[in-house]
Protein backbone atom coordinates (compact mmCIF):
# COMPACT_ATOMS: atom_id res chain seq x y z
CA UNK A 1 0.00 0.00 0.00
CA UNK A 2 1.21 3.49 -1.00
CA UNK A 3 0.14 6.30 0.85
CA UNK A 4 0.94 9.62 0.64
CA UNK A 5 4.10 8.47 -1.41
CA UNK A 6 5.65 6.07 1.66
CA UNK A 7 4.65 2.54 1.30
CA UNK A 8 3.51 1.47 4.71
CA UNK A 9 2.18 -2.22 4.75
CA UNK A 10 1.96 -5.30 2.60
CA UNK A 11 -1.35 -6.68 0.80
CA UNK A 12 -3.63 -8.03 3.57
CA UNK A 13 -3.96 -11.50 4.24
CA UNK A 14 -6.48 -13.50 2.07
CA UNK A 15 -10.36 -13.11 3.85
CA UNK A 16 -10.57 -17.40 3.72
CA UNK A 17 -6.96 -17.32 6.02
CA UNK A 18 -9.45 -16.23 9.25
CA UNK A 19 -12.15 -13.75 9.20
CA UNK A 20 -10.55 -11.48 12.15
CA UNK A 21 -7.79 -11.22 9.53
CA UNK A 22 -8.74 -10.40 6.34
CA UNK A 23 -7.82 -7.55 6.52
CA UNK A 24 -4.00 -8.07 7.96
CA UNK A 25 -0.78 -7.79 6.67
CA UNK A 26 0.08 -11.10 4.67
CA UNK A 27 3.49 -11.46 6.51
CA UNK A 28 1.39 -12.36 9.54
CA UNK A 29 0.81 -16.00 8.30
CA UNK A 30 3.56 -17.31 9.37
CA UNK A 31 3.59 -15.58 13.05
CA UNK A 32 2.83 -17.33 15.97
CA UNK A 33 2.23 -15.24 18.80
CA UNK A 34 -1.04 -14.28 20.93
CA UNK A 35 -0.28 -10.52 20.40
CA UNK A 36 -0.30 -10.65 16.94
CA UNK A 37 -2.92 -13.12 16.01
CA UNK A 38 -6.66 -12.96 15.81
CA UNK A 39 -8.30 -10.05 18.02
CA UNK A 40 -4.77 -8.59 18.16
CA UNK A 41 -3.74 -8.27 14.85
CA UNK A 42 -2.84 -5.78 12.77
CA UNK A 43 -4.63 -3.95 9.79
CA UNK A 44 -3.08 -3.03 6.87
CA UNK A 45 -4.26 0.18 5.75
CA UNK A 46 -5.19 3.24 6.92
CA UNK A 47 -9.19 4.00 6.84
CA UNK A 48 -11.53 7.31 6.27
CA UNK A 49 -14.97 7.40 6.15
CA UNK A 50 -17.54 9.70 6.86
CA UNK A 51 -21.49 9.71 7.97
CA UNK A 52 -21.07 6.54 9.40
CA UNK A 53 -24.15 4.42 10.20
CA UNK A 54 -25.58 4.85 14.01
CA UNK A 55 -27.92 2.65 15.93
CA UNK A 56 -29.99 5.06 18.40
CA UNK A 57 -29.20 8.85 18.19
CA UNK A 58 -25.41 11.04 18.57
CA UNK A 59 -26.22 13.24 21.27
CA UNK A 60 -26.80 16.59 19.90
CA UNK A 61 -24.21 17.99 23.02
CA UNK A 62 -21.44 15.64 22.03
CA UNK A 63 -18.92 18.11 20.38
CA UNK A 64 -15.45 16.55 19.52
CA UNK A 65 -12.87 14.05 18.87
CA UNK A 66 -12.23 10.86 20.41
CA UNK A 67 -8.53 9.24 19.34
CA UNK A 68 -7.28 6.35 21.09
CA UNK A 69 -3.36 5.07 20.27
CA UNK A 70 -2.07 1.37 20.38
CA UNK A 71 0.62 -1.00 19.00
CA UNK A 72 -0.51 -2.02 15.08
CA UNK A 73 2.96 -3.80 13.68
CA UNK A 74 3.94 -2.84 10.07
CA UNK A 75 6.52 -4.91 8.73
CA UNK A 76 7.56 -8.80 10.01
CA UNK A 77 9.04 -8.62 13.37
CA UNK A 78 12.56 -8.56 13.27
CA UNK A 79 13.34 -11.12 16.74
CA UNK A 80 10.66 -12.16 19.68
CA UNK A 81 7.95 -9.34 18.85
CA UNK A 82 6.18 -7.82 21.91
CA UNK A 83 2.80 -6.05 22.30
CA UNK A 84 5.14 -2.93 22.96
CA UNK A 85 6.64 -2.85 19.48
CA UNK A 86 4.03 -2.28 17.26
CA UNK A 87 3.65 1.19 14.91
CA UNK A 88 1.74 3.36 16.79
CA UNK A 89 -1.43 3.82 14.95
CA UNK A 90 -4.29 6.25 16.02
CA UNK A 91 -7.97 5.58 15.27
CA UNK A 92 -10.03 8.78 15.41
CA UNK A 93 -14.12 9.15 15.83
CA UNK A 94 -14.99 12.89 15.23
CA UNK A 95 -18.54 14.16 16.13
CA UNK A 96 -20.11 16.83 15.00
CA UNK A 97 -23.66 17.99 14.16
CA UNK A 98 -25.22 14.58 15.25
CA UNK A 99 -22.65 12.91 12.67
CA UNK A 100 -19.65 10.96 12.91
CA UNK A 101 -16.76 10.33 11.22
CA UNK A 102 -13.53 8.21 10.91
CA UNK A 103 -9.50 8.34 10.73
CA UNK A 104 -7.08 5.56 11.05
CA UNK A 105 -3.80 6.94 10.85
CA UNK A 106 -0.29 5.70 11.74
CA UNK A 107 2.06 7.38 13.81
CA UNK A 108 4.86 8.71 11.45
CA UNK A 109 7.86 8.97 13.91
CA UNK A 110 11.34 8.77 12.56
CA UNK A 111 11.73 5.27 13.10
CA UNK A 112 8.60 4.69 11.43
CA UNK A 113 9.41 6.70 8.42
CA UNK A 114 12.84 4.78 7.93
CA UNK A 115 11.48 1.09 8.16
CA UNK A 116 9.10 2.38 5.61
CA UNK A 117 12.15 3.67 3.16
CA UNK A 118 13.94 0.26 3.63
CA UNK A 119 10.22 -1.27 3.45
CA UNK A 120 11.17 -3.65 6.53
CA UNK A 121 11.26 -3.92 10.33
CA UNK A 122 15.26 -2.43 11.26
CA UNK A 123 14.81 -2.65 15.17
CA UNK A 124 15.21 -5.49 17.41
CA UNK A 125 11.71 -5.65 19.41
CA UNK A 126 11.29 -5.00 23.41
CA UNK A 127 12.43 -9.00 24.22
CA UNK A 128 15.27 -8.82 21.62
CA UNK A 129 18.93 -7.39 22.11
CA UNK A 130 20.88 -4.80 21.29
CA UNK A 131 21.90 -5.20 17.35
CA UNK A 132 24.84 -3.33 16.17
CA UNK A 133 23.81 -3.34 12.79
CA UNK A 134 20.36 -1.64 13.63
CA UNK A 135 20.45 2.19 13.39
CA UNK A 136 20.81 4.41 15.87
CA UNK A 137 17.86 3.50 18.51
CA UNK A 138 15.81 5.73 21.41
CA UNK A 139 13.99 5.11 24.51
CA UNK A 140 14.88 4.75 28.34
CA UNK A 141 16.73 1.01 26.64
CA UNK A 142 18.85 3.83 24.06
CA UNK A 143 18.17 0.43 20.67
CA UNK A 144 14.54 0.28 20.38
CA UNK A 145 12.32 1.60 17.43
CA UNK A 146 10.31 5.08 18.94
CA UNK A 147 7.25 3.73 17.96
CA UNK A 148 4.81 6.57 19.31
CA UNK A 149 2.47 3.97 20.23
CA UNK A 150 1.37 4.63 23.43
CA UNK A 151 -0.39 7.96 25.07
CA UNK A 152 -2.01 10.94 23.40
CA UNK A 153 -2.47 14.02 25.12
CA UNK A 154 -3.72 17.79 24.04
CA UNK A 155 -1.65 20.41 24.61
CA UNK A 156 -1.43 24.10 22.72
CA UNK A 157 -4.41 23.29 20.34
CA UNK A 158 -2.22 19.99 19.11
CA UNK A 159 -2.69 16.01 20.21
CA UNK A 160 1.21 14.76 20.96
CA UNK A 161 1.59 11.24 20.50
CA UNK A 162 4.14 9.79 23.80
CA UNK A 163 5.99 6.36 23.80
CA UNK A 164 6.28 4.48 26.81
CA UNK A 165 10.15 4.46 27.06
CA UNK A 166 10.39 8.32 26.53
CA UNK A 167 10.74 9.34 23.05
CA UNK A 168 10.24 12.19 20.76
CA UNK A 169 6.55 13.41 20.85
CA UNK A 170 5.13 13.75 17.33
CA UNK A 171 2.19 16.13 16.72
CA UNK A 172 -0.97 15.36 15.41
CA UNK A 173 -4.11 17.20 14.33
CA UNK A 174 -6.82 16.26 16.02
CA UNK A 175 -9.71 16.39 13.32
CA UNK A 176 -7.45 13.48 11.10
CA UNK A 177 -5.34 12.23 12.90
CA UNK A 178 -2.50 13.14 10.19
CA UNK A 179 1.10 13.59 11.79
CA UNK A 180 2.13 17.28 11.88
CA UNK A 181 5.73 16.56 12.66
CA UNK A 182 7.82 16.37 15.19
CA UNK A 183 7.47 18.57 18.92
CA UNK A 184 10.88 19.52 20.21
CA UNK A 185 9.52 23.35 21.50
CA UNK A 186 12.18 25.02 19.41
CA UNK A 187 14.76 23.37 19.43
CA UNK A 188 14.51 23.32 23.72
CA UNK A 189 13.88 19.59 23.92
CA UNK A 190 17.03 17.91 25.15
CA UNK A 191 16.02 14.61 26.68
CA UNK A 192 12.98 12.92 25.64
CA UNK A 193 9.63 12.55 27.28
CA UNK A 194 7.61 9.76 28.52
CA UNK A 195 4.52 8.37 27.66
CA UNK A 196 2.19 10.42 30.40
CA UNK A 197 2.80 14.30 30.78
CA UNK A 198 0.18 15.85 32.18
CA UNK A 199 -1.80 19.29 31.39
CA UNK A 200 -2.80 21.80 33.84
CA UNK A 201 -6.52 22.66 32.71
CA UNK A 202 -6.57 25.54 34.13
CA UNK A 203 -2.93 26.85 33.13
CA UNK A 204 -2.59 25.02 29.92
CA UNK A 205 0.95 23.94 30.83
CA UNK A 206 2.71 20.81 30.17
CA UNK A 207 4.60 18.88 32.47
CA UNK A 208 6.35 15.56 31.83
CA UNK A 209 9.95 13.26 33.25
CA UNK A 210 12.21 11.80 31.21
CA UNK A 211 14.18 8.27 32.74
CA UNK A 212 17.60 6.87 31.08
CA UNK A 213 19.69 4.36 31.85
CA UNK A 214 22.67 7.20 31.77
CA UNK A 215 22.73 10.00 34.71
CA UNK A 216 21.13 12.05 34.96
CA UNK A 217 18.27 9.29 35.21
CA UNK A 218 15.60 10.77 35.79
CA UNK A 219 14.60 14.73 34.61
CA UNK A 220 11.56 17.01 35.25
CA UNK A 221 9.97 19.38 33.11
CA UNK A 222 7.68 22.11 32.21
CA UNK A 223 6.30 23.76 28.99
CA UNK A 224 4.16 26.74 29.16
CA UNK A 225 0.81 26.70 27.23
CA UNK A 226 2.43 28.32 24.32
CA UNK A 227 5.02 26.23 24.08
CA UNK A 228 8.16 27.42 26.08
CA UNK A 229 10.01 25.12 28.36
CA UNK A 230 10.12 26.48 31.55
CA UNK A 231 11.87 24.17 33.92
CA UNK A 232 14.39 21.60 32.83
CA UNK A 233 15.77 19.92 35.96
CA UNK A 234 17.54 16.71 36.90
CA UNK A 235 16.15 14.32 39.56
CA UNK A 236 18.25 12.94 41.96
CA UNK A 237 17.71 8.65 41.36
CA UNK A 238 20.16 6.28 43.44
CA UNK A 239 20.21 4.68 39.35
CA UNK A 240 18.34 3.65 36.41
CA UNK A 241 14.42 3.15 37.13
CA UNK A 242 11.46 2.56 35.58
CA UNK A 243 8.54 4.98 36.25
CA UNK A 244 6.04 4.48 33.75
CA UNK A 245 3.57 8.14 35.23
CA UNK A 246 3.57 10.75 37.51
CA UNK A 247 0.78 12.88 39.43
CA UNK A 248 -0.14 16.70 38.82
CA UNK A 249 -1.93 18.84 41.51
CA UNK A 250 -2.39 22.36 41.67
CA UNK A 251 1.18 23.01 42.99
CA UNK A 252 3.05 20.23 43.12
CA UNK A 253 4.04 17.17 40.92
CA UNK A 254 4.65 13.91 41.76
CA UNK A 255 7.90 12.03 40.72
CA UNK A 256 7.86 7.63 40.78
CA UNK A 257 10.81 5.89 42.27
CA UNK A 258 9.36 2.31 42.27
CA UNK A 259 11.56 -1.02 43.62
CA UNK A 260 10.77 -2.73 39.71
CA UNK A 261 13.32 -2.10 37.48
CA UNK A 262 16.55 -3.22 35.44
CA UNK A 263 19.23 -5.50 37.22
CA UNK A 264 21.69 -3.22 37.83
CA UNK A 265 24.39 -6.23 37.83
CA UNK A 266 23.20 -7.29 34.75
CA UNK A 267 22.51 -3.67 32.93
CA UNK A 268 26.18 -2.68 32.27
CA UNK A 269 26.39 -5.89 30.22
CA UNK A 270 23.41 -4.70 28.29
CA UNK A 271 20.74 -7.26 29.32
CA UNK A 272 17.44 -5.42 30.80
CA UNK A 273 16.18 -7.76 32.83
CA UNK A 274 13.40 -6.34 34.72
CA UNK A 275 13.32 -7.27 38.45
CA UNK A 276 10.99 -6.30 41.50
CA UNK A 277 12.96 -5.84 45.03
CA UNK A 278 10.28 -6.22 47.57
CA UNK A 279 12.45 -5.15 50.35
CA UNK A 280 12.97 -1.65 49.01
CA UNK A 281 10.34 0.75 49.56
CA UNK A 282 8.42 3.19 47.12
CA UNK A 283 9.59 6.58 47.14
CA UNK A 284 7.38 9.75 45.17
CA UNK A 285 9.11 12.55 45.01
CA UNK A 286 6.85 16.00 45.98
CA UNK A 287 8.12 18.80 43.78
CA UNK A 288 7.08 22.63 43.37
CA UNK A 289 5.91 22.71 40.08
CA UNK A 290 8.46 25.23 39.05
CA UNK A 291 11.12 24.13 41.75
CA UNK A 292 14.58 22.99 41.36
CA UNK A 293 16.24 19.83 41.99
CA UNK A 294 17.34 20.55 46.11
CA UNK A 295 12.97 21.03 46.12
CA UNK A 296 11.91 17.24 45.59
CA UNK A 297 10.71 15.95 49.06
CA UNK A 298 10.67 12.01 49.15
CA UNK A 299 8.09 10.28 51.19
CA UNK A 300 8.60 6.22 51.16
CA UNK A 301 5.64 4.37 50.96
CA UNK A 302 5.13 0.27 50.55
CA UNK A 303 7.00 -1.55 47.99
CA UNK A 304 4.58 -1.58 44.58
CA UNK A 305 4.26 -0.94 41.11
CA UNK A 306 1.94 2.04 39.51
CA UNK A 307 1.27 1.73 36.06
CA UNK A 308 -1.19 4.56 35.97
CA UNK A 309 -2.55 7.36 37.98
CA UNK A 310 -6.12 8.44 38.43
CA UNK A 311 -5.95 11.72 39.75
CA UNK A 312 -3.36 13.70 42.64
CA UNK A 313 -4.60 16.93 44.76
CA UNK A 314 -4.00 19.12 47.66
CA UNK A 315 -6.15 18.82 50.75
CA UNK A 316 -4.18 21.30 53.47
CA UNK A 317 -0.65 19.79 53.95
CA UNK A 318 -1.45 16.75 52.20
CA UNK A 319 -0.65 15.60 48.52
CA UNK A 320 -3.62 12.85 47.73
CA UNK A 321 -2.73 10.38 45.00
CA UNK A 322 -4.72 8.01 43.46
CA UNK A 323 -3.98 5.30 41.27
CA UNK A 324 -4.23 1.85 40.40
CA UNK A 325 -1.38 -0.24 41.73
CA UNK A 326 -0.08 -3.67 40.82
CA UNK A 327 -0.68 -6.95 42.82
CA UNK A 328 1.59 -8.48 41.36
CA UNK A 329 4.82 -6.88 39.86
CA UNK A 330 7.04 -9.57 38.45
CA UNK A 331 4.86 -12.34 37.69
CA UNK A 332 6.36 -16.05 37.21
CA UNK A 333 6.75 -16.89 33.60
CA UNK A 334 3.44 -18.45 32.32
CA UNK A 335 3.82 -21.71 31.71
CA UNK A 336 2.70 -23.40 27.84
CA UNK A 337 3.66 -20.17 26.26
CA UNK A 338 7.61 -21.06 24.98
CA UNK A 339 9.41 -17.78 24.23
CA UNK A 340 6.58 -15.45 25.10
CA UNK A 341 6.18 -16.72 28.65
CA UNK A 342 7.35 -13.72 30.39
CA UNK A 343 5.44 -11.50 27.64
CA UNK A 344 2.46 -13.34 28.53
CA UNK A 345 2.98 -13.37 32.34
CA UNK A 346 3.40 -9.30 32.85
CA UNK A 347 0.29 -8.78 30.01
CA UNK A 348 -2.16 -10.42 32.33
CA UNK A 349 -2.18 -6.68 34.18
CA UNK A 350 -3.68 -7.13 37.86
CA UNK A 351 -4.17 -3.61 39.60
CA UNK A 352 -6.67 -2.75 42.08
CA UNK A 353 -7.67 1.04 42.77
CA UNK A 354 -5.71 2.55 45.67
CA UNK A 355 -4.75 5.95 47.38
CA UNK A 356 -1.63 6.96 48.82
CA UNK A 357 -1.52 10.24 50.69
CA UNK A 358 1.47 12.41 51.66
CA UNK A 359 2.13 15.18 54.34
CA UNK A 360 4.49 17.92 53.55
CA UNK A 361 4.45 19.14 56.85
CA UNK A 362 4.80 16.18 58.88
CA UNK A 363 6.81 13.14 56.15
CA UNK A 364 4.18 11.52 56.95
CA UNK A 365 2.59 8.64 53.81
CA UNK A 366 -0.45 6.86 54.63
CA UNK A 367 -2.36 4.69 52.03
CA UNK A 368 -5.12 2.42 51.86
CA UNK A 369 -7.13 0.54 49.16
CA UNK A 370 -10.25 1.58 47.39
CA UNK A 371 -11.83 -1.46 46.17
CA UNK A 372 -10.46 -5.13 45.02
CA UNK A 373 -11.41 -5.09 41.69
CA UNK A 374 -9.07 -5.79 38.75
CA UNK A 375 -9.23 -2.56 37.33
CA UNK A 376 -7.11 -0.42 35.24
CA UNK A 377 -6.31 2.19 32.39
CA UNK A 378 -8.55 4.85 34.73
CA UNK A 379 -9.41 8.43 33.42
CA UNK A 380 -11.28 11.22 34.80
CA UNK A 381 -13.01 14.73 33.61
CA UNK A 382 -9.39 16.34 32.63
CA UNK A 383 -11.22 19.66 33.81
CA UNK A 384 -10.39 18.65 37.06
CA UNK A 385 -7.41 17.01 36.30
CA UNK A 386 -4.91 18.20 39.56
CA UNK A 387 -7.89 19.23 41.57
CA UNK A 388 -10.16 17.48 43.91
CA UNK A 389 -12.19 15.04 42.04
CA UNK A 390 -15.49 12.39 42.86
CA UNK A 391 -15.38 10.24 39.74
CA UNK A 392 -13.20 8.08 37.83
CA UNK A 393 -13.76 5.63 34.76
CA UNK A 394 -11.60 2.34 35.13
CA UNK A 395 -11.70 -0.70 32.39
CA UNK A 396 -12.14 -3.98 33.59
CA UNK A 397 -9.51 -6.64 33.11
CA UNK A 398 -10.78 -10.60 33.06
CA UNK A 399 -8.00 -12.48 34.92
CA UNK A 400 -9.03 -15.48 33.17
CA UNK A 401 -7.87 -15.22 29.87
CA UNK A 402 -4.52 -15.92 28.40
CA UNK A 403 -4.08 -12.11 26.87
CA UNK A 404 -5.02 -8.58 28.42
CA UNK A 405 -8.48 -7.44 27.21
CA UNK A 406 -10.81 -5.03 28.74
CA UNK A 407 -14.37 -6.93 29.30
CA UNK A 408 -16.28 -3.55 31.00
CA UNK A 409 -16.20 0.04 32.78
CA UNK A 410 -16.29 0.80 36.17
CA UNK A 411 -17.39 4.14 37.42
CA UNK A 412 -15.59 4.99 41.06
CA UNK A 413 -17.04 7.46 43.71
CA UNK A 414 -14.92 8.03 45.76
CA UNK A 415 -16.85 10.41 47.58
CA UNK A 416 -19.71 7.58 48.38
CA UNK A 417 -17.31 4.83 48.27
CA UNK A 418 -20.07 3.52 45.44
CA UNK A 419 -19.62 2.31 41.93
CA UNK A 420 -21.53 1.72 38.68
CA UNK A 421 -20.67 -1.32 36.10
CA UNK A 422 -21.02 -1.81 32.46
CA UNK A 423 -20.31 -5.40 31.33
CA UNK A 424 -19.71 -5.63 27.47
CA UNK A 425 -21.41 -8.68 25.37
CA UNK A 426 -19.69 -11.89 25.48
CA UNK A 427 -16.81 -11.78 22.70
CA UNK A 428 -16.62 -7.96 22.71
CA UNK A 429 -13.79 -5.82 24.47
CA UNK A 430 -13.44 -2.27 24.96
CA UNK A 431 -10.79 0.44 24.57
CA UNK A 432 -9.66 3.22 27.26
CA UNK A 433 -12.78 5.22 28.14
CA UNK A 434 -11.57 9.06 28.43
CA UNK A 435 -14.93 11.43 29.53
CA UNK A 436 -16.34 13.84 27.29
CA UNK A 437 -18.42 17.23 28.54
CA UNK A 438 -21.46 17.93 27.13
CA UNK A 439 -21.51 20.73 25.19
CA UNK A 440 -23.55 23.64 27.78
CA UNK A 441 -22.48 21.36 30.74
CA UNK A 442 -24.38 22.24 33.70
CA UNK A 443 -21.37 21.98 36.02
CA UNK A 444 -21.80 18.47 37.48
CA UNK A 445 -18.45 16.33 37.04
CA UNK A 446 -20.14 13.42 35.21
CA UNK A 447 -22.33 15.41 33.13
CA UNK A 448 -20.95 13.90 30.14
CA UNK A 449 -20.31 11.23 27.97
CA UNK A 450 -17.73 8.30 28.07
CA UNK A 451 -16.36 7.19 24.72
CA UNK A 452 -15.53 3.63 23.79
CA UNK A 453 -14.04 1.68 20.52
CA UNK A 454 -15.25 -2.72 21.18
CA UNK A 455 -14.38 -5.16 18.61
CA UNK A 456 -15.97 -8.43 18.75
CA UNK A 457 -13.28 -11.26 18.84
CA UNK A 458 -15.19 -13.38 16.73
CA UNK A 459 -15.73 -11.61 13.05
CA UNK A 460 -13.37 -8.64 13.88
CA UNK A 461 -16.40 -5.87 13.55
CA UNK A 462 -15.90 -2.76 16.18
CA UNK A 463 -18.13 -0.17 16.81
CA UNK A 464 -17.30 3.31 18.75
CA UNK A 465 -20.29 3.43 22.12
CA UNK A 466 -21.51 6.47 23.22
CA UNK A 467 -22.58 5.98 27.29
CA UNK A 468 -24.00 8.49 29.62
CA UNK A 469 -21.09 8.98 32.26
CA UNK A 470 -23.96 9.97 34.84
CA UNK A 471 -25.74 6.43 34.37
CA UNK A 472 -23.33 3.93 32.83
CA UNK A 473 -24.74 0.28 33.65
CA UNK A 474 -27.88 1.96 31.05
CA UNK A 475 -25.36 0.84 28.46
CA UNK A 476 -24.62 2.91 25.09
CA UNK A 477 -26.92 5.61 24.26
CA UNK A 478 -25.35 5.36 20.86
CA UNK A 479 -23.52 2.67 18.73
CA UNK A 480 -21.63 3.83 15.61
CA UNK A 481 -21.04 1.14 13.34
CA UNK A 482 -17.10 1.58 12.25
CA UNK A 483 -15.63 0.66 8.13
CA UNK A 484 -12.72 -0.89 9.70
CA UNK A 485 -11.27 -3.03 12.94
CA UNK A 486 -9.87 -1.79 16.18
CA UNK A 487 -7.20 -3.99 17.28
CA UNK A 488 -7.32 -3.39 21.14
CA UNK A 489 -4.49 -0.73 22.35
CA UNK A 490 -3.50 1.83 25.61
CA UNK A 491 -4.70 5.18 25.99
CA UNK A 492 -6.44 7.76 24.53
CA UNK A 493 -8.06 11.16 24.45
CA UNK A 494 -10.72 13.42 24.32
CA UNK A 495 -10.35 16.57 21.96
CA UNK A 496 -13.42 19.02 22.88
CA UNK A 497 -15.09 20.52 19.25
CA UNK A 498 -14.12 23.99 20.92
CA UNK A 499 -10.06 23.38 20.67
CA UNK A 500 -10.82 22.90 16.96
CA UNK A 501 -13.02 25.75 16.27
CA UNK A 502 -16.87 23.65 15.85
CA UNK A 503 -18.17 24.98 19.03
Amino acid sequence: MVWKGVLVMNAPVPESNNGMERDAPSWLANIDNAYLRGLYAPVAHETTANELKVIGEIPADLCGAYMRNGPNQVYAPKSKHHWFDGDGMVHTIAFKDGKASYRSRFVQTAHFKANAARGEEQWPGYMGHPDPNAPPGAGSDGWLKDSGNTDLILHNGEVLALWYQAGVPIRLDPATGDTLGEQTWGGALTRQVSAHAKTDPVTGELFFFDYNTKPPYMTYHVVSREGQMIRNVPIDVPGPRLPHDMAMTENYATLHDLPLFWDPELLPRGIHKVTFYPDMPSRFGVIPKYGNEGDVRWFEAEPCYIYHVTNAWEEGDWIVMEGCRVTEPCPPSKPGQGMYSRMMAFLLLKARFHRWKFNLKTGETREEWLDDRNAEFPTVNMDVAGRKSRYSYHVSIPTNRETMVFDGLIKFDTRTGSSQSLKFKDGWYGSESPFAPRLNSNGDEDDGYLITFITNEVDGQSECHIIDAKDIQAGPVARVILPARVPPGFHSTWVPGTEMGWA
